[in-house]
């Protein structure tokens, strides 16, 4: 019997190495897929349509919008993006995890749509922790980077809406941390309800064990 997959939504503050550690969880985690996001925008060079994202015309997009084929969706500079709900839910039937990794405001429009979903808040040790990664990227100007950690500070507000916390002070160390989370998510007695009521239904074979 395959146990179906989970769905791991992973979100945090801009900096605080959510891609990175999805990066390792996928590559350390053969039963781990990637949930591609759809899009409107046009590829960058370098990116391939079915792996970096699933570039659609914006008349499809709203298409799959009023159809309800996304698990969530959102406007960003005149490009729309989203998630497909197909792509996910034929991964978890066939047993595969899958992992996406999204802003606050879409990971909270999945967990309408898919409650059935973990959700991880990363974050990083601290403020100044989180201030000084996004300085030494060096690609952000100093105004920039002033909005993302007043938009950080913000965000952390809505952690408690995620079923876990996850401090990413070593990559190896959260991954860690989210994989334990992960296997501990497996043997939720919901997530199990078919094993259960497989063994009740089950005949006892073969005789009882003797008594002393």
């Amino acid at each position: 019997m395959t146990q179906q997959g989970i769905l791991i939504v992973i979100s945090g503050p801009s900096g605080t190495g959510k891609g990175t550690i999805c990066r390792e969880l996928l590559r350390s985690n053969p039963r781990l897929k990637y949930s591609i996001s759809a899009t409107t925008r046009l590829p960058r060079v370098g990116e391939v349509d079915g792996v970096n994202y699933l570039f659609t015309g914006k008349e499809q997009f709203k298409t799959m919008i009023d159809n309800g084929e996304l698990l969530e969706w959102a406007e960003v500079y005149g490009n729309f993006y989203g998630t497909p709900r197909r792509y996910v839910l034929d991964q978890l039937h066939s047993g595969f995890d899958v992992v996406l990794e999204i802003d606050t405001q879409g990971a909270m429009k999945v967990k309408d749509n898919f409650s059935q979903g973990v959700y991880v808040y990363v974050v990083p040790p601290s403020l100044d922790e989180l201030a000084d990664r996004i300085y030494k990227r060096g690609t952000d100007s100093p105004e920039v980077i002033k909005n993302r950690l007043h938009c950080a500070s913000s965000e952390l507000k809505l952690a408690h809406n995620y079923h876990y916390i996850v401090v990413n002070d070593q990559v190896a160390a959260a991954v860690q941390r989210i994989e334990t989370i992960i296997t501990a998510e497996k043997y939720r007695a919901e997530r199990n309800t078919d094993l259960i009521d497989s063994l009740y239904r089950s005949k006892c074979i073969g005789k009882p064990a003797s008594k002393g």
